[in-house]
């Protein structure tokens, strides 16, 4: 009994279970190869990044001035061409949301060229049905 204890408490341990996390062998070569080939294209990608970074700012510090000396121009030209591409985009999207609605009335039509005189049917029916009830609540008022 005392044995089963101390094997509980051995398995219990943390360093147990992170080594049966842990795999048994070490990296593989493929692994160790793409660590290695990828080691020095992510940090070259990152000094091309920061490079990137260094020129944008660069150029928005030569930029500015130009910017503030020409903005009479510049915005009313930007807010113009703002307008005109917000018209065209919303001219296009009324024109597909029209036509999606008259191909949709065009299908509901089609589906309903057989149907509409049972359903005229069973409204005249269900208003003959509202009508009766409604008669014999206000003749049974009218007694009361």
């Amino acid at each position: 009994m005392a044995e089963q204890q101390y094997q509980q408490q051995q398995q219990s341990r943390p360093t147990d279970v992170a080594k049966s996390i842990l795999p048994k062998q070490g990296p593989s070569a493929s692994q160790i190869l793409a660590v290695v080939t990828l080691l020095p294209v992510g940090g070259v990608l990152l000094c091309l990044a920061g490079l990137t970074l260094a020129g944008t700012l660069i150029g928005l510090t030569v930029a500015t001035p130009l910017f503030v000396i020409f903005s009479p121009i510049l915005v009313p030209a930007i807010i113009t061409i703002g307008l005109a591409v917000t018209g065209f985009i919303t001219s296009g999207a009324f024109g597909i949301t029209a036509l999606s609605s008259l191909s949709w009335i065009a299908n509901y039509m089609r589906r309903m060229r057989g149907t509409v005189p049972e359903q005229l049917e069973h409204a005249k029916r269900r208003v003959q049905d509202v009508t009766g009830t409604t008669g014999q609540r206000s003749s049974t008022r009218a007694i009361a």
